[in-house]
């Protein structure tokens, strides 16, 4: 009888914890969600002296070069709206974008009117284009150079000293 006491125990037990079990939910699916579809960027607009059919990636990727060049963020050239804290990438306001498009159509020119005509075999192609970095190195404005101490190859003459 206490066999048979103790195993209806133990049952009744065993039953009673598992409806809690019985009453859970179905586990949620495994699969990952699918991927949101990041909306189209917008065409750019008010291009000046950039090819106005730039695909936007490729306008991003030049921005970023830009912005890496003179060690910037977008704000400096381009209008944020006080309110909604988004740049207005089309507005003319800051001075900055100003020169900026000056400065671009500078190095359009240095590299279409001169940087062609050099013929050096060994260089490449980077090695002939002028860019923002080639001056502002990371800096908002190219920093004075100052040439490097005199120095003269062993045994040969000295440099001038310009005047």
């Amino acid at each position: 009888m206490r066999r048979s006491a103790f195993f209806v125990v133990t049952a009744t037990f065993l039953v009673c914890t598992s409806f809690p079990l019985l009453a859970q939910d179905t586990p949620p699916d495994t699969k990952a969600p699918a991927p949101q579809a990041h909306m189209p960027m917008p065409k750019p607009t008010n291009l000046q002296v950039l090819p106005k059919d730039i695909a936007p990636p490729d306008l991003m990727k030049l921005m970023g070069g830009y912005s890496r060049a003179l060690g910037v963020h977008c704000n400096f050239c381009h209008e944020v709206n006080e309110q909604t804290h988004q740049p207005n990438f089309a507005a003319d306001t800051k001075p900055e974008k100003t020169s900026a498009r000056t400065m671009i159509a500078m190095t359009q020119e240095i590299n279409s009117k001169f940087m062609t005509q050099i013929k050096d075999p060994d260089a490449k192609p980077e090695d002939k284009t002028v860019t923002c970095g080639t001056c502002h190195r990371g800096n908002q404005m190219p920093t004075q150079f100052v040439p490097k101490p005199e120095e003269h190859p062993a045994g040969g003459m000295p440099m001038p000293k310009p005047q």
